[in-house]
């Protein structure tokens, strides 16, 4: 009697050694209990403009003869593609030629600003007239232990590494919540971080909000291939573990 329950003891730890535990599902973890409500400084900044990246510029007029200038009769509605289509690169050198106006320095300026310059600079040309400017090549891609893996467009300024996963419909339970690969390029090539969301100092890293052609990739836990590799054995450890318990019972 005694040995069947030394047997299904180790059974069952067997079996609970393969789950997962939820400190290592749980995203941004503190690691000292305090207070319900806590406030974190995020390092929140407006994306500021790129040799490369593309704008998509309308201009409205209530002028006709601007208007049929500037081509503002077009519908309010356009697609992603329709927009990325008719949008203007912003060269090398970080200028912008829009029309008739041409070398317009646009790098390191944000969306905003950008919108600013171009109104100042039409108004100049133009009366009654308002600058719309969209930012169309934000496309993060996520990759790994994801629901649905895919390049991603954000139509805002801001998107966040939280976000940017949520696109792609969260992480998976096998999913490394420790250790995220970030890879963004910039004029020196690419750089890859290692990122923990379990830990809630993400908020305040500056890699917490991505940038236009990001990669993030999540990395599969160990436990994942232990779990697909050990299946069969875990399948026949259940079956014995339960028939221990009815012997044991009987006798």
């Amino acid at each position: 009697m005694r040995k069947l329950l030394y047997i299904q003891a180790l059974l069952v730890l067997a079996i609970m050694s393969s789950c997962i535990s939820q400190k290592k599902v749980w995203l941004v973890q503190d690691q000292t209990k305090q207070s319900q409500t806590e406030f974190i400084n995020t390092r929140e900044e407006a994306y500021k403009v790129n040799p490369g990246d593309r704008l998509f510029i309308k201009v409205y007029s209530s002028d006709k003869q601007t208007s049929k200038f500037f081509q503002t009769d077009l519908p309010n509605f356009m697609s992603n593609t329709y927009q990325y289509l008719n949008s203007y690169s912003v060269n090398p050198d970080g200028f912008l030629n829009f029309s008739f106006i041409e070398k317009i320095k646009v790098e390191g300026l944000t969306v905003n600003e950008v919108e600013k310059t171009l109104q100042k600079t039409l108004n100049e040309y133009f009366k009654e007239v308002t600058v719309v400017v969209k930012l169309v090549n934000f496309q993060v891609t996520v990759l790994g232990e994801v629901e649905r893996e895919g390049r991603y467009t954000n139509n805002e300024e801001h998107l966040s590494l939280l976000e940017a996963i949520a696109l792609a419909g969260g992480i998976r339970e096998f999913g490394d919540r420790r250790n995220i690969t970030l890879i963004r390029h910039d004029k020196t090539g690419a750089k890859v971080h290692y990122l923990d969301l379990t830990d809630k100092k993400i908020l305040e890293s500056d890699l917490y909000y991505v940038q236009p052609g990001d990669v993030i990739y999540v990395k599969s836990m160990k436990s994942k291939s232990f779990a697909y590799e050990k299946l069969p054995y875990a399948i026949f450890v259940s079956t014995l573990a339960i028939a221990i318990s009815v012997l044991a019972i009987l006798k």
